[in-house]
C-alpha cells in the first residue's frame, strides 16, 4: 500500500490526494459504463479502488482494452461476413446493416468481458 502524504491546514492534516497525469485523461464510453457498474453492483470494490487511487487507472485500462478489442475483432469479423469494398459500392444499405450487426456483436463481447466482469 502506498504511503499518503498530508498537508497541514490549521490544526488538521488533510491527505494530499492529487491526480496523476494518467488520471487526468477523460473517461471514454466503456470506462464510464464500468464506473457506473461498479458503483451500483460492486460498491465494495468501487470504494476500495477509489480509496487506493487505482479506480481511474482501471477505468482507463478498460477503455484501452475495449478499443483494442474493437480494432482487432472488427476487420476479422467483417472479413468472415464477406464485407468488401465492392459490396459497399454496390449495396451500401446491406453493407451498413451487416457492419452494424458486427459492431453490436463486438460491443456485447466487450460488455460481457470487460465492463460487467
Amino acid at each position: 500500500m502506498t504511503e499518503l502524504k498530508y498537508n497541514r491546514c490549521g490544526d488538521y492534516l488533510i491527505p494530499d490526494m492529487g491526480l496523476s497525469d494518467d488520471d487526468r485523461t477523460p473517461l471514454g464510453r466503456y470506462g464510464a459504463m464500468r464506473c457506473s457498474y461498479l458503483k451500483e453492483h460492486r460498491p465494495g470494490l468501487y470504494t476500495r479502488l477509489l480509496l487506493s487511487g487505482h479506480l481511474i487507472r482501471q477505468l482507463n485500462e478498460v477503455d484501452r482494452a475495449a478499443a483494442q478489442m474493437m480494432d482487432v475483432m472488427l476487420p476479422q469479423m467483417a472479413q468472415k461476413a464477406g464485407l468488401t469494398e465492392a459490396l459497399k459500392n454496390t449495396d451500401p444499405l446491406r453493407w451498413a446493416g451487416i457492419m452494424n450487426t458486427i459492431t453490436a456483436q463486438i460491443e456485447e463481447i466487450i460488455l460481457a468481458e470487460l465492463v460487467y466482469s
